[in-house]
């Protein structure tokens, strides 16, 4: 149960892109000229100046066929657009600024990658800023990115930064925030279904025989940690199964939170049989806790995370969590975005974006110990081993 060596370095660690550096003596051959211009596509091309610059501005109403043949043109003579002046023509600067809460959770890297491969694919450049959770940077950010005139800002911090941002920006700035937002006229809101992924994790353990489960929260201050908390119990009510207040344990969201909350419900005079966290680095840290113990995961006890960030599938054993795609989160905050920046956008009038979550089932969740079924794995797997010995 422990994470893969230095697991932790490479999720923190930066990139660095290195530029081939051309041999001594040769130069290296520079396929944009400077002196390309529109004119030259136009030529190229074989269409009109005011052609081109519609394509390059990315106006959604160009024939595709004659978009394709322009940006050909584009590549085959070296036109690299003037995006300054671009923006001092239309008014936009085809900048995106997305804000996350951190980048020590893996879950915030996953998304800002999707986010910007989905944002360069439509046009934009994005500016990327992390909140760290501290007021004061959160202003600054949101600051800094005013000033460098992005078009419209992604607030995906999960619930905290909504006031500080209503207080910057104009009334009608394009916004989009996740699960809730300011009551301003061009906020659009990604709504996450907290409730059918942890309902689908309650009923899973249900199934298998579990009765004593316990949930281990994010940051109550967090709206979405308050959200997540709210449908374990409501699911266990519509079971008919009993939550203990002592079964309930607020963390915060990092692997150290995870496991001293375990720690915690170790403490406690009945152990539970299974445990839900609030996001996959608690229940990382939930399986540090335990493998410092003799409770086997899941032999003795079950685990499932939320988030599913893609270390969940390597750890040991593969985490059992409830999926809330990176992929659909920036593909819904993307268009989101476009929607309230592009006046002709198919999907302008929508303020709410459904987001779904379900259960992944992999290996820490199983019968709970004791029962019948638990009894009767363990001694088909002792009759094989047997087997295999003679």
């Amino acid at each position: 149960m422990l994470l893969p060596v230095n697991a932790r370095e490479k999720i923190q660690e930066k990139r660095t892109i290195l530029l081939p550096m051309s041999p001594p003596g040769k130069a290296r051959k520079n396929r944009y000229h400077a002196a390309a211009n529109i004119h030259d596509v136009a030529r190229r091309a074989r269409v009109s100046i005011a052609t081109v610059s519609r394509v390059v501005n990315r106006i959604s109403t160009v024939d595709p066929v004659l978009a394709k043949r322009v940006w050909k043109a584009v590549d085959e003579v070296g036109y690299l657009p003037n995006t300054h002046a671009r923006a001092l023509v239309s008014g936009r600067s085809r900048i995106l600024g997305l804000i996350v809460s951190e980048i020590t959770n893996p879950f915030f890297p996953e998304l800002v990658q999707e986010f910007e491969n989905l944002a360069v694919a439509q046009g934009y450049e994005v500016m990327i800023g992390s909140t760290n959770y501290d007021a004061a940077r959160t202003e600054a950010l949101i600051r800094r990115m005013l000033q460098r005139n992005v078009d419209g800002v992604a607030v995906m911090t999960f619930g905290i930064e909504e006031a500080q941002v209503q207080k910057l920006v104009e009334h009608e700035f394009p916004l989009v925030f996740a699960d809730a937002g300011p009551e301003l006229p061009n906020v659009r809101v990604l709504k996450v279904n907290y409730g059918d992924g942890i309902r689908e994790a309650v009923q899973h353990l249900a199934a298998l025989g579990h009765r004593r489960i316990a949930f281990i929260s994010g940051p109550l201050r967090m709206r979405t940690a308050v959200t997540r908390r709210d449908a374990f119990r409501k699911s266990m009510t519509e079971l008919g199964l009993a939550v203990p207040n002592a079964y309930v344990v607020e963390g915060n969201h990092t692997m150290e939170g995870g496991k001293a909350a375990m720690e915690k419900l170790m403490a406690r005079a009945e152990l539970p049989t299974a445990v839900i966290c609030s996001n996959d680095m608690t229940a990382i840290g939930v399986l540090h806790a335990l493998d410092e113990t003799t409770h086997k995961v899941p032999a003795n006890i079950s685990v499932v995370g939320f988030d599913d960030i893609h270390l969940a599938q390597f750890m040991l054993p593969p985490l059992t969590t409830v999926r809330m795609s990176c992929k659909e989160l920036a593909e819904a905050a993307v268009e989101a975005l476009r929607a309230g920046i592009e006046p002709d956008h198919p999907r302008s009038a929508q303020k709410e974006w459904p987001i779904a979550t379900r259960l992944v089932v992999r290996r820490s969740t199983d019968y709970p110990r004791g029962s019948l079924p638990a009894l009767g794995k363990r001694m088909a797997g002792t009759a094989r081993s047997a087997v295999r010995a003679n």
